[in-house]
């Protein structure tokens, strides 16, 4: 390979990886020669991941629904799989900007609920409606590849959504890692990009083209739609993101994008 493409590749490679350890505790580890800016490199990289892990729960609901088990069943396995994937990192981060939002008064109070380990009732809610409306939105798509398609196309526009609040938002507190890490304007349009080509990619082949073009519209926009509507709430009661905000984003896009592909395709059938 020439020295020009081989260093780029390499850059990506790393970044490919230090996006893998951040969003998943699968058994990879950080680059060893990585720079200060790692996890801002990283981001552009996010909806990639979050792709190949929404491919492989979609496979084990369409592997168990396969079997004659309940599409409920099926799906809550994949959502559930994608839970263990990532550590409830997501999830984590959605509790705790539901306790902050319902439990502080002021921006200090609702900062310092969200730093708090412990879950309250509102971050229990939260999550039980937030896998409640995944496993709902993806059931009747399981018994078929389109479950396949929708769940990464979901992954990854979420994740996309969730780089761009990164950008977009500055920091609510000026210590913590998403302050110091929040990446460039590039870094979303690339996060964008692996979107847009992860639902040409899966959502065309597997769903044909006028339902693959009309699903895919659909996770891309109300991925979109639902980040904004969480961005503008945070910037509102906190002045801007914490890692916290963003695991919120990710699970509220992929709530909507998984609601919109599975009421678009279900309309077509």
């Amino acid at each position: 390979m020439s020295s020009p493409l081989r260093q780029p590749l390499l850059q990506t490679l790393r970044d490919l990886r230090a996006a893998t350890v951040f969003l998943t505790r699968l058994p990879v580890a950080w680059p060893g020669d990585a720079p200060a800016d790692q996890l801002a490199r990283a981001a552009a990289h996010f909806p990639a991941v979050g792709a190949a892990l929404g491919a492989a729960a979609g496979l084990l609901g369409w592997a168990v629904a396969s079997l004659g088990a309940p599409l409920w069943l099926a799906a809550g396995l994949a959502i559930a799989a994608l839970a263990v994937a990532t550590g409830g990192l997501h999830e984590d981060g959605l509790a705790d900007f539901a306790d902050g939002l319902g439990g502080g008064t002021t921006r200090e109070a609702k900062l310092a609920i969200m730093r708090d380990s412990q879950i309250g009732s509102y971050g229990a809610l939260a999550l039980v409606f937030a896998v409640l409306l995944r496993t709902a939105a993806a059931a009747p798509l399981m018994g078929s590849a389109a479950g396949i398609a929708v769940l990464a196309m979901a992954a990854a526009a979420s994740r996309a959504a969730m780089t761009g609040v990164f950008w977009a938002l500055p920091p609510a507190r000026a210590d913590g890692l998403a302050a110091a890490n929040r990446p460039c304007r590039v870094r979303v349009l690339v996060a964008g990009g692996w979107a847009l080509a992860v639902t040409l990619v899966f959502g065309l082949p597997l769903l044909g083209l006028g339902a693959g073009a009309a699903a895919g519209a659909a996770v891309l926009i109300l991925a979109g739609m639902a980040a904004l509507a969480v961005a503008l709430v945070a910037r509102r009661a906190l002045g801007g993101h914490t890692g916290d905000v963003l695991g919120a984003v990710q699970q509220v896009a992929e709530i909507a994008a998984l609601a919109g592909a599975a009421t678009v395709i279900g309309g077509l059938g």
